[in-house]
């Protein structure tokens, strides 16, 4: 099986234009458990919420319910990701239709388009090299016919460090902490409000910190989102000690048997020693509280900063020990490289990406989803000419068998 068609098997559909919202609606249907109202109608591949099956209590089976679940994530990246799959697809359709034997001047020019959608000068240099070897090993002088191998080769670069997982480090048992730190303006607070969200979702007990004690309307903002989701927030007055504001904040935790607490951390202050030295004594009284914590360090970054938000990663990199990604506004950049440039130059996990406004828009980070909303369009595209490909080879066939 070709690798576009895994990834349309895996995240499409059937027809995923014109399904994608009576989709959302069918899986919300199965979460309030009106399995009654669903129609009974014959399986094929890939299934729809309806064409599922159901046991005599209504419940669906795991694997139909992971089948619908990949289906749904993959409209949500599709969706989310429509600015930068429209840039990406045009420039890349444009360069093949240029360029239309596989030869120096096309890697020249592919480099110069890659490294123009954020994807970073080193990953590109990697990427591009990969793609002159297996052009060669696989005998490929037409640039049409390299176009899943590109995506192929985007998929096997963020996987090439196994170290470094997208799952979140939540134990079950036990309070949670999670440090969230990035500079102001690039949605570190709405992140957490989605987050406590999707945690309260899964069922965990969620808390709130508020620790940007420096930013004015930074603890009324979070607090905003705690009463919008349900959670408790703990603050104290602005100008406070943020360590402070953690000590009692966990202490509140444990005696309410939270299982996630999400701290907010400053954004800026004065200088990058400052920033270090207030992180390490939030971190300090953490760890004491609860010897494994922080369980997780996001740093939230804007993903329409582009080459901007890879600096300032590497410098919070060199301040405190990051743990993961959140790539928020992914959905309003027509750029999206900088995913693969934060993976493969710094070595940090994307853990979440921003896919729209709503609550429920805040993402785990898949790189095949990824890839899949990015190149949606073209996978299917390409798909179908094979298709076509086949159907008249196939009858040249039977014309030619006929004649004999």
């Amino acid at each position: 099986m070709s690798f576009f068609k895994r990834l349309k098997d895996k995240f499409a559909s059937s027809s995923e234009a014109e399904n994608k919202q009576e989709d959302l609606e069918q899986l919300s249907e199965l979460e309030e458990q009106e399995a009654d109202q669903i129609e009974d109608e014959p399986k094929k591949k890939p299934k729809k919420l309806k064409e599922a099956d159901f046991d005599d209590d209504g419940l669906i089976s795991i694997e139909d319910f992971e089948e619908i679940e990949a289906q749904q994530l993959g409209a949500k990246f599709r969706a989310g990701l429509e600015k930068s799959r429209e840039n990406f697809q045009e420039q890349l359709n444009n360069l093949i239709a240029r360029y239309r034997k596989v030869d120096e001047e096309f890697f020249e020019a592919l480099e110069e388009m890659l490294i123009t959608a954020d994807v970073g000068f080193n990953t590109v240099m990697q990427l591009v090299e990969e793609l002159r070897e297996e052009a060669q090993k696989r005998n490929i002088s037409e640039t049409e016919n390299l176009r899943e191998v590109i995506v192929e080769k985007i998929v096997e670069i963020y996987h090439q460090d196994d170290e470094h997982s997208e799952a979140m480090n939540i134990e079950n048992e036990g309070l949670n902490v999670i440090l969230m730190v990035g500079v102001n303006g690039v949605g570190k607070t709405t992140t957490i409000g989605k987050l406590a969200h999707r945690y309260q979702a899964e069922g965990k007990k969620v808390m709130l910190a508020a620790g940007d004690t420096f930013r004015a309307g930074a603890i009324q903002q979070l607090k905003v989102w705690g009463e919008r989701v349900g959670v408790d927030v703990m603050s104290q007055s602005e100008g406070s000690d943020p360590a402070a504001v953690m000590y009692d904040a966990i202490n509140a935790a444990k005696s309410k048997d939270v299982d996630i607490l999400i701290c907010d951390t400053a954004g800026r202050l004065q200088n990058k020693s400052n920033l270090m030295n207030e992180l390490e004594k939030v971190k300090r009284v953490i760890s004491r509280s609860v010897p494994e914590a922080p369980h997780e360090v996001l740093l939230c970054l804007d993903a329409t900063t582009g080459q901007n938000a890879l600096s300032q990663a590497k410098s919070f990199k060199e301040v405190t020990n990051v743990t993961g990604i959140v790539l928020t506004k992914l959905d309003g950049t027509a750029k999206g490289g900088i995913v693969l440039a934060i993976r493969n130059e710094l070595h940090i996990p994307v853990k979440y990406v921003g896919l729209g406004e709503k609550l429920d828009d805040l993402q785990p980070f898949n790189p095949e989803s990824y890839v899949y909303g990015l190149f949606a369009d073209m996978i299917e595209q390409n798909l179908e000419e094979t298709d076509e490909i086949k159907e008249q080879s196939n009858e040249i066939e039977g014309h030619s068998d006929e004649s004999k």
